[in-house]
């Protein structure tokens, strides 16, 4: 059985060390075309086949509701970051593509976001990085 005071101090560390990092992050979104929640919708679309992907994928990815992200996607397609089409194969759903315009963005801000991640995990080795990614890896069940 897991030692349980081990593992909350263990959650407690890992959830203030990814909230202090988010926050010296933030900074990257400051004065750019996108916010962080639609770099997150980017960052799926983007690097997906056609740089399309289903509103359910990209709903799985971020961490708000879905409701909110039907209204952050609709939002930009306004700003013409992404289109929005019925899915072909599920009338339920939606695919969200990139356009042009989005996926320039999404590349601006992401050089730099880019940077700052690699600043920001640079105390840890090449080896405690693959251990650290099994362990996250192996907490969410991939």
């Amino acid at each position: 059985m897991t030692d349980r005071r081990l593992a909350m101090e263990a959650w407690e560390s890992l959830f203030r060390a990814q909230h202090e990092l988010f926050a010296l992050m933030m900074s990257d979104f400051e004065g750019t075309d996108v916010s962080q929640a639609e770099y997150d919708v980017l960052l799926t679309t983007v690097r997906s086949p056609a740089m399309s992907a289903r509103l359910r994928d990209i709903t799985a990815n971020m961490l708000i509701s879905q409701p909110s992200v039907s209204r952050l996607i609709d939002r930009m397609v306004t700003r013409g970051l992404v289109t929005k089409a019925p899915d072909p194969n599920d009338a339920r759903s939606s695919i969200v593509t990139a356009t042009d315009a989005g996926a320039r963005a999404f590349r601006a801000v992401a050089t730099v976001h880019g940077r700052s991640i690699a600043r920001c995990m640079s105390p840890l080795t090449d080896d405690e990085l693959r251990a650290l990614l099994s362990l996250t890896q192996k907490l969410r069940g991939i």
